[in-house]
């Protein structure tokens, strides 16, 4: 590890291999603010079956191997500390925590080597890479925009949340340059560049407004669109906070079964297609397609509502030829256990929508078959395609369920094709951890668990033909999708 980091201009000091400052108490888990309460029986598993893992310790895999892990260390070893999401350049994975984000050398993927632990606290510290620029999303209240900054209450006006940018030009020298603030924070972003590649914007996720949060008032049915000239970061601003939910979107509240649904008050995560101009957003309560051909005047062209099986619209991710739509539902938040018979398989599931005439239409759930212990949080979270010409296979996360590699080519019918899970973290508590996300780049898996710091993973030869190195030889952002074959 390098012992120290260039000073940005809008910070006096990057801290490396010490922690300023405590990070937020809460997480994912608050993701279902207002009805997590509700989801709690999700966690009382009253089947017979018993789980296939059960102590700590355990792993078990199918068709997938973990080749490296590196521990979380240094600032990040607290375990609220969670690894986060992961963004790649070049011969680097760059991995957002909590408390900052670390930069992987993984020029050898199966001996990754970690360069370089910036401390910089605010969570989620969502991630992402575009040429020589870094982004980073801050969603908790804190004092200032700097690295070294202190929570602070939403109720005190200067109060600063929204996202951070560095200059990555050397990945092991990142110079913060740029903050913006951004209405009730930045839980997540997602870049969608102009063709030209001279102007790259971050459309924002930001959601629960609160009349206590001076910053971000109700309604909040907005993005927020920060505009970053690519030779000038610096100048990055906010040119438009469109509203996708005019009508107020989904209310949210009890359905039929009497399990909460998520209100639609801003928008968790949405992925982009810059290339066929589209996005998909996964809003809390609505899941919708918009054109983004104007990228700063997006077009929602259709919207969906699940109020059976979906408690809280997660995230998105498109086919590779945008014939589809994968949308996860992230039931209590992350939080709680609901990978077990008593949930059953289509709450907290996958649903997989085909686009037909600029419509989404249902086919069907998928959600791992493995049941999980009563301290596991598990549900299904980040993931991405696996380059496969003529097939539709994605790698994705699922806290403590693991990860899972599965086939959805036939959208009705969605088979599982490989697996690996390190079981529970505790027996006696739920301990929030697991895979945050998990990736396929350049003939490997790379996934960065929440308390167990960040892995490699090779899936077999039989289920996933490798794919020839540098498939994403500049940069790969999962949601910011690219066509990977013509």
């Amino acid at each position: 590890m390098r012992s120290g980091v260039a000073a940005g201009a809008l910070s006096t000091a990057l801290l490396v291999g010490s922690f300023a400052a405590a990070a937020p108490v809460y997480a994912e888990p608050g993701d279902t603010a207002g009805g997590s309460a509700a989801e709690v029986i999700a966690a009382l598993d009253d089947s017979s079956v018993l789980p296939l893992l059960d102590q700590p310790g355990d792993v078990a895999s199918d068709n997938i191997e973990l080749l490296a892990n590196i521990p979380k260390n240094g600032a990040f070893v607290p375990e609220g500390q969670y690894g986060s999401d992961l963004a790649f350049s070049g011969d680097y994975a760059f991995a957002g925590n909590y408390g900052g984000f670390t930069v992987y050398d993984i020029s050898d993927p199966t001996a990754p080597v970690q360069a370089l632990q910036v401390v910089c606290p605010g969570s989620q510290n969502d991630i992402s890479v575009y040429k020589d620029i870094l982004v980073l999303s801050t969603d908790s209240s804190r004092s200032d925009d700097s690295c070294e900054s202190t929570t602070q209450s939403v109720t005190i006006k200067d109060s600063w949340e929204g996202v951070k940018i560095f200059d990555i030009s050397d990945p092991l020298n990142p110079v913060y340059v740029s903050a913006v603030e951004t209405a009730c924070g930045s839980h997540t972003h997602t870049l969608a560049p102009t063709r030209d590649g001279q102007t790259l914007y971050a459309y924002v996720s930001s959601y629960s407004p609160s009349l206590a949060a001076l910053d971000c008032q109700p309604p909040h049915d907005l993005i927020s669109i920060v505009k970053i000239p690519v030779k000038d970061p610096a100048a990055a601003e906010v040119v438009a906070a469109p509203a996708l939910f005019p009508d107020g979107g989904h209310p949210g509240g009890r359905n039929e079964q009497g399990f909460n649904t998520s209100a639609t008050s801003g928008c968790h995560d949405i992925t982009a297609f810059p290339e066929k101009d589209l996005a998909a957003g996964a809003c809390m309560g609505d899941g919708i397609i918009m054109d983004i051909s104007d990228r700063e005047h997006p077009v929602v062209i259709d919207s969906v509502r699940d109020t059976t099986n979906f408690a809280f619209w997660h995230s998105a991710t498109f086919n590779n030829d945008a014939t589809k739509v994968v949308f996860t539902d992230e039931l209590g938040g992350g939080g709680a256990a609901t990978c077990n018979p008593t949930v059953g398989s289509t709450r907290g599931a996958n649903g997989i929508y085909d686009i037909v005439d600029g419509e989404l239409d249902f086919k069907s759930y998928y959600k791992i078959s493995r049941t999980n212990t009563n301290t596991e949080n598990c549900v299904a979270h980040n993931g991405s395609l696996i380059p496969v010409k003529g097939r539709d296979l994605m790698v994705q996360a699922w806290y403590q369920g693991g990860i899972s590699v599965y086939d959805f080519t036939d959208s009705e019918n969605p088979v599982e094709l490989a697996w690996f899970d390190r079981g529970p973290l505790s027996t006696e508590r739920l301990i929030v951890g697991g895979s945050w996300s998990a990736y396929y780049y350049n003939g490997y898996v790379f996934s960065n668990d929440i308390q167990k710091g960040f892995d490699v993973l090779e899936i077999s030869d039989e289920v996933v033909p490798k794919q020839k190195p540098n498939m994403w030889n500049r940069e790969f952002n999962p949601q910011m999708q690219e066509k990977f074959h013509s």
